[in-house]
């Protein structure tokens, strides 16, 4: 073997290296970016919730046609608008389309899918209860990506999807611990007796 094939063996073992610590769960590259990452996913969870309930002007408290926004107005659910109306009534579409909107509006659908947005965030940035909140983040986000089928874009892929299984992957890795209460919240002795509060 050449000195140049031997350095290029060692080059190739050096970035396998490198991918293969960067894929370490336990390197701190690995655990830093999960930690931001699962608060990243938190925060897209909590502010759905936050926006809806006191019409922010992103999502909900805006004028589709004018652009005006009316901050803490009528379209907040904190003065009686329902956070699933417009996109059950109006965003369904295809084969489950006829499903949704019948529950479109309805007070008990505003108040599970709230509360789900309120806890999946707060469980996500606080790190604790990840199994509790990736099955009920993945059932949403499920939802979500089948009320309107099929995607215009990408027929079967959509953020959603990526979504479910980037929070998966992320309660796989222990990512509660990383930047978060998991490690606290995993002591917690109702949670040794009880892992699916893991």
């Amino acid at each position: 073997m050449t000195t140049s094939e031997r350095a290029g063996v060692t080059s190739q073992q050096t970035s396998r290296g490198s991918a293969d610590q960067l894929a370490d769960t336990s390197s701190g590259a690995f655990r830093y970016v999960a930690g931001i990452l699962r608060l990243s996913l938190g925060w897209v969870f909590l502010w759905a919730f936050l926006d809806k309930t006191f019409a922010l002007g992103f999502s909900t408290g805006r004028n589709p046609d004018t652009g005006v926004v009316t901050r803490f107005g009528e379209d907040a659910w904190i003065h009686g608008a329902s956070p699933t109306l417009g996109f059950l009534k109006f965003g369904t579409e295809g084969p489950l389309a006829s499903f949704y909107q019948g529950l479109a509006g309805a007070v008990w659908a505003d108040w599970l899918f709230m509360i789900g947005l309120l806890g999946i965030g707060l469980a996500l940035m606080l790190g604790v209860a990840m199994r509790i909140a990736t099955v009920s983040a993945v059932a949403l986000l499920i939802m979500m990506w089948s009320a309107a089928l099929p995607k215009t874009t990408n027929p079967l892929i959509d953020d959603h999807i990526i979504y479910a299984l980037t929070l998966v992957m992320l309660t796989l890795a222990g990512a509660g611990s990383m930047l978060g209460l998991g490690k606290v919240w995993k002591r917690l002795d109702v949670v040794q007796r009880h892992h699916f509060l893991q």
